[in-house]
């Protein structure tokens, strides 16, 4: 006979669940994109989350195998510049309104880099990327929304910042209220 409680926690070893490795702006910068985060919340509903630029989109491994991932792809990374090209609008609930990042190399290679790491193909080339807002809306609204979002922050465009920190986090993308979403772990960048 099995041990219910031994059978439980070998097959909650097994679970797997979906994560993400996120690049983290600075404090300051976060504080500005909020505000037009919430300011298009506000307008248009969805689901508040923590501004980001998405180095590997949502794959499904163990707990244990995405950490390990994360903690092993993080050595040798080192900070680096993102810059925003413009506020942008996509085709998708987790692409309504972005803010577009200029694929630059580092950014480019820094994704490329977790994405092997984490045995993770992309569909689609890689479209580095902050989301103002999470949304199933109309292209009319969308279009409405980037004009806010221009409007409330002209200056946006063209904002440079320092990626000093990488987060591995818990997405179900099922779950668009997000409530199910947490963070794992945060990583420091070395500057040199």
């Amino acid at each position: 006979m099995v041990n219910p409680e031994s059978a439980s926690i070998q097959s909650s070893e097994e679970e797997t669940n979906v994560y993400s490795v996120w690049a983290l702006p600075p404090e300051d910068v976060s504080a500005r994109i909020e505000n037009l985060m919430n300011s298009l919340r506000s307008e248009f509903g969805g689901p508040q989350f923590e501004p980001h630029i998405t180095v590997v989109g949502a794959i499904r491994l163990t707990a244990e195998d995405a950490l390990n991932k994360f903690l092993t792809a993080c050595q040798g990374i080192k900070a680096y510049q993102a810059t925003v090209d413009h506020v942008s609008t996509g085709t998708f609930f987790y692409q309504c309104v972005f803010l577009l990042i200029h694929p630059t190399t580092e950014v480019v290679e820094t994704s490329s880099h977790f994405c092997k790491h984490f045995g993770f193909k992309n569909s689609t080339p890689y479209m580095p990327h902050m989301s103002l807002l999470y949304a199933h809306i109309s292209d009319e609204k969308k279009k409405q929304a980037k004009e806010i979002a221009d409007k409330l922050d002209e200056a946006v465009n063209g904002l440079k910042f320092p990626i000093t920190r990488l987060a591995l986090w818990k997405t179900d993308t099922s779950d668009e209220t997000l409530k199910s979403w947490e963070k794992i772990v945060e990583h420091d960048l070395s500057s040199s």
